[in-house]
């Protein structure tokens, strides 16, 4: 993780404004690393951050030199979830706020349903606490590896304001009876329980935490990136079909997938016993 005194930013108080809340790094070939930088404000949700999360995930997405991309975040905390004091200010709008809540919340659904449907998979390195959103945040990416000092939490209920829709990327992510428990009493949960969970893959020691996530990448990346795009797609659309239909939809993928060069070129290497070169396509 970068600190504060290795980017010799400003103040939290001088920040300027016009700085992105989302920065993108690409730190070895194939690879891309999407940060969240809003430390000041514990990585909160704001409708900026989001529209610059979702911008920054699809170029990647679109981004042949890219095969894997790890979400990572600076500051104390990986991500607190929605902004709530953006979201009380327009308290003070004409209708209350209702139309400001119904876009952010519209937005993040978009936001986090892009990174289910980019092509390249998209894995959490989350250093430190995640909740409500942010914990929906970590739960949207396909893998994750977090700190074991990391935190995750659904605490929307000890506000008055009940994590519906951070249920949705939890409930598809680790059992029925875990995800109600974090839902309904709101509290912390550890690294080493969010991986019993299924929340994130792996909890390793601080320090470590990016190497892991970028280790991932680099193995994904050694992978034809038109079978991993392949595969995501087909994951994510088969776990949610009945079982009869999800085998005759997987069957269709993998007859198309067998046509293609990159399964011709990499059972063709298995054979020979040598390194495939893969074309993408």
């Amino acid at each position: 993780m970068t600190t504060a005194a290795q980017r010799s930013d400003p103040p939290a108080a001088v920040r300027d404004a016009a700085r992105p809340p989302v920065v993108v790094t690409r730190p070895e070939p194939g690879i891309a690393v999407l940060r969240l930088d809003r430390p000041e404000a514990r990585n909160a949700l704001s409708m900026a951050m989001l529209e610059a999360l979702g911008a920054a995930v699809g170029a990647l997405g679109r981004d042949d030199a890219v095969s894997a991309i790890v979400l990572s975040a600076d500051g104390p905390a990986f991500c607190a979830g929605h902004d709530l004091k953006e979201l009380t200010a327009h308290r003070a709008d004409a209708d209350g706020g209702r139309a400001f809540y119904a876009a952010t919340m519209s937005l993040c659904a978009d936001v986090m349903q892009a990174i289910v449907a980019c092509p390249k998979p998209v894995i959490a390195a989350v250093h430190a606490t995640a909740t409500a959103a942010g914990c929906q945040l970590v739960a949207s990416c396909d893998l994750a590896v977090a700190a074991d000092s990391a935190k995750f939490c659904t605490p929307g209920v000890n506000i008055g304001l009940f994590c519906s829709t951070p249920m949705v990327a939890l409930s598809r992510n680790v059992p029925r009876k875990r995800a109600m428990e974090m839902l309904l009493l709101g509290e912390l949960i550890g690294a080493r329980e969010a991986a019993d969970y299924g929340l994130v893959n792996r909890a390793v020691a601080a320090d470590e935490v990016m190497e892991e996530a970028l280790s991932m990448a680099r193995r994904i990346a050694q992978k034809s990136p038109l079978t991993v795009s392949i595969g995501k797609e087909a994951f994510y659309r088969q776990i949610e079909e009945p079982l009869g239909d999800a085998y005759a939809y997987a069957a269709d993928v993998m007859v198309e997938n067998m046509m293609a060069e990159d399964a011709k070129e990499g059972i063709g290497a298995f054979i020979d016993k040598r390194k495939p070169a893969w074309k993408g396509c």
